[in-house]
């Protein structure tokens, strides 16, 4: 690691002095767990026995919280429907110490719910409840409204893609013309099958399928050390000068990151983590410490090995999880 412990430290400590807006697709995530001691007669599946279940904020609204959770203090602008599902996301994020204030309640929404069953250690299935936002004119216009509020009070943006239909390209060139004012970070989780000119973020944190996808090529199955994949190279230059992005880091799963700067001389960092039991909010969580480590007034290479080693906290634990800032500084070397 680059990054001395001391130097770490600092930056960690800044975090409770920075603010940080969170505009994305925002969800409940759910789960029930329990235990499985017979097929059912009915079908050739396994029978859960429940044993609790919990319900936690998800997607973009993941993001603030992991932000919360490191010290920071976090605002998230979303939509979510006038359902229970939305109000029970939004008690959660209050609960949680997160600014609610920018997530618009629309009228024709539907707040996003992803339920995972659970047997012990394993999940069996995932049920998703989704439709895409459909924006009525006045609705996006009112949402609008509330982002330029929010956008006041920040030191940094995160725009939270998980294509769903909040971010459009007028919702981006809101956050892009306030952070060039202000000279904010801007932090990118992108989808893969989103196109929108993004041109002046500061930091994107794809995974190596959206890499891939982002340049219209398809992701190859063979593995191959990072700093030796030509291909990996040229679609990460393809991608740096499309989105005209500071930092790129593509996160590999058990490769760790590779990461492009400024002078566009790749870096591997390899994986921090001791063990994987789940990565669901892995990509959040990475794209939350990247961010806020910037504002903190990290280095490129400083604010991607400290979003690495928090991955590597949150995929060793079950569920949708934060990474505390107590855990971050414990798993430093």
């Amino acid at each position: 690691m680059t990054l001395e412990r001391e130097r770490a430290r600092t930056l960690i400590q800044q975090f409770g002095q920075r603010r940080i807006l969170v505009v994305g697709d925002v969800m409940l995530d759910r789960y029930i767990y329990g235990v499985v001691r017979r097929i059912s007669p009915e079908a050739p599946v396994p029978v859960l026995n429940v044993t609790h279940e919990k319900a936690v904020p998800g997607g973009a609204s993941n993001v603030a919280w992991n932000i919360q959770t490191l010290g920071g203090a976090s605002h998230v602008a979303g939509v979510i429907g006038p359902d229970q599902e939305g109000a029970i996301l939004t008690e959660h994020l209050r609960q949680a110490q997160v600014d609610v204030g920018a997530i618009y309640q629309a009228p024709s929404a539907r707040t996003t719910v992803k339920t995972r069953i659970i047997a012990e250690r394993q999940q069996v299935v995932r049920v998703d409840w989704e439709a895409k936002l459909a924006w009525k004119g006045e609705e996006q216009q009112a949402f609008i409204a509330l982002l330029e509020q929010a956008l006041a009070h920040v030191d940094g943006v995160i725009i939270e893609d998980y294509g769903k239909g909040l971010i459009s390209q007028a919702v981006v060139d809101v956050i892009l013309a306030r952070a060039r004012e202000s000279g904010i970070p801007v932090g990118y989780d992108p989808k893969d099958d989103h196109a929108l000119d993004v041109r002046g973020i500061t930091l994107a944190t794809p995974n190596r399928k959206e890499a891939y996808a982002a340049v219209g090529k398809e992701e190859p199955l063979e593995d191959v050390p990072p700093l030796e994949d030509a291909q990996l190279n040229q679609v990460a230059l393809q991608l740096a000068d499309k989105w005209g992005v500071e930092l790129l880091a593509i996160t590999l799963g058990p490769q760790g990151m590779y990461l492009l700067g400024p002078d566009r001389s790749p870096l591997h960092v390899p994986t921090r983590a001791r063990e994987v039991y789940d990565v669901s909010g892995a990509g959040d969580t990475v794209i939350a410490v990247g961010t806020l480590a910037l504002a903190a007034g990290a280095t490129h290479v400083e604010a991607a090995e400290l979003a690495n080693y928090a991955a590597g906290v949150v995929v060793a634990q079950l569920g949708t999880t934060p990474c505390s800032a107590t855990e971050l500084l414990d798993a430093l070397p």
